[in-house]
Order: C-alpha cells, then structure tokens, then sequence
C-alpha cells in the first residue's frame, strides 16, 4: 500500500437538509476539490484506503453525508475514531445549520418535503434532524449557521476557510515560569515541576540557570525526571495533533518551578526542541531574568 498520500485534507460535509450543502460542495470543487455527493458512512473506511493509494492524486477531498440513521452514525464515529490515529490525513468536520424558521421557509419555497417527514409536516422533520445531528455538530471543527446569509456568502465563506492560501500555521509555545512569580494567564496547559530535585541548594548552581550545561544536566539526571519526561512527551504527542486538528493556531504548554530559574528552564528546554522536528517551536522563559535569593 502507498504511502505517499501525505497531508491530505479531508472535509466532511454535513449538518441540517436544506442548510446548504449543495452549494458547499460546489464551493469545493471550485478550491480544486475531489468531491464525493452523499457517501454514506459505511463506504468511507473503504474510500479512504482508495485514497491513500492514490499517489497524492486526492490530496483534497470533500464528502457530503447526508446522515438519518442511528447505524450511519456508528459507522463515522469509528472511521473518525480510526483516522485520529493516522498521520496521513487531516479530516475537519464542516456542520452547515440554519434555524429552523429559516430551513421551514426554505421547504416552503421550494415545495420539497423533509426527507424526516413524509406526512409533509417540515418543522416535524427539521426538529427530528436536529435531534439525531446532535452529537455530530458536537464534534465539528467548523459550523456554519446559513439562516441570513445568501448563497454567494456561504461560497465565499468556504472559499476564505478552505483556500490553501489560508491555512493556518500550527505553534506550539512552551514557557518556564516561576509559581511564586504568579501563573502565566496565556497558559493552556501547565505543569508543575516542583517535585524535582532543586539545583538551587547547589551553591555553585544557585546564580546559574537552567540554561547552564552543569544545571541542565543536573536537572535531567535523576530517575523522577526521566520518568517525568517520558510521561508528559508521549502525553503531548498524543494532544498535539488533536489541537491542531481542532484548528487551533497556537499552544501555550507553561512548565513551572518555584522561581524559574533552574528545573523549569532545564525542562522547558528539553521539551521544546523535543517537538521542533513536528511542529512550528518557540521555547521562552518568562521568569529567567527574576533572580531571587530565595525559592
């Protein structure tokens, strides 16, 4: 099996009958992508083996699922499920929602009868949809609510989302502070390193940094920290690529000790470049410059 089929984007189109994907899928082909009308779920496992032996020639695919069944349903969630483990393809969910005044004018507009409501009642249908839509849109990356806005608008919103040309750059920041310096505010997530062993009672470390060799390696040397790393390294890999699939920009990962000086700059350190290789990296140190003479 190929596997030059990397990077691949795959959007699944979605959400409530009558909220527009007829015209999303037109506004992806118009972005150069390979597009699929009403696959249902249980083809997709086996589309997506087509895909990855492709040779890069469906690089960008669109889907539209239109789903009404509970079964549909299990069958997404699992290929979804299956997909998070893979490198090869980013999917993003797109769920297209619209009121339902609006989606009851549009039905009435255009004489159709909700595919949920064969009695001809459209309110009955629409609220039966939403019902079964929930968890899905629950899980969507993107939503877009259609009530007020024209289909020239929905186009040029997916043509703004979707363009290569705006593909968002993913960074992961990871910061050292110091706990009695206050916690970083911009901090997504925070570990606490103050359990390690401190080089600060180290006289000939104490004016020292993290950043020092002799500190760094002092820092690194002990059974806790090893242990500390390989847990928060194998935490973070399996994290980071679900923020960025979330389409998250940035992350900020704040490693703090008690003034900032030593273990979380040391750890700080290691962490960053540990991940330069995957993603774009910043490493700072909030609190390097705060010497105190005590910690």
């Amino acid at each position: 099996m190929s596997t030059g089929a990397n990077n691949v984007q795959l959007v699944i189109i979605t959400g409530m009958s009558g909220a527009g994907k007829t015209v999303a899928i037109q506004s992806f082909e118009d972005l150069g992508f390979f597009c699929v009308d009403n696959l249902p779920p249980t083809l997709l496992p086996k589309f997506l083996e087509l895909m990855k032996d492709s040779n890069n020639k469906m690089n960008k695919v669109a889907l539209v699922m239109d789903l009404r069944g509970r079964e549909f349903f299990d069958h997404l969630f699992k290929a979804l499920d299956d997909l998070a483990e893979t490198s090869w393809v980013s999917p993003r969910i797109l769920f297209l929602d619209a009121d339902d005044s609006a989606l009851v004018r549009r039905y009435k507009e255009t004489r159709r009868l909700h595919p949920l409501s064969p009695s001809g009642m459209p309110l009955e249908g629409i609220r039966q949809e939403r019902m079964l839509l929930e968890e899905l849109k629950g899980r969507a990356q993107i939503i877009f609510n259609t009530s007020n806005i024209k289909p020239k608008e929905l186009r040029e919103k997916i043509l703004n989302e979707f363009s290569v040309n705006k593909q968002a750059i993913f960074t992961v920041n990871v910061m050292s502070f110091g706990f009695k310096h206050g916690l970083p505010i911009d901090a997504d997530l925070v570990f606490d390193v103050r359990f390690l062993p401190n080089p600060f009672y180290i006289e000939n470390m104490r004016p020292k940094t993290g950043l020092d060799q002799d500190v760094y390696e002092y820092v690194l040397k002990w059974n806790e920290t090893t242990k500390f790393l390989e847990k928060v390294t194998d935490l973070l890999s399996f994290m980071l690529p679900h923020y960025k699939r979330e389409g998250k920009s940035q992350l900020v990962i704040a490693i703090g000790c008690t003034g900032g000086q030593h273990r979380s700059v040391a750890l700080t350190e290691y962490i960053g470049h540990f991940f330069e290789d995957d993603y774009v990296t910043r490493i700072t140190h909030r609190d390097i410059k705060k010497r105190k003479e005590t910690t």
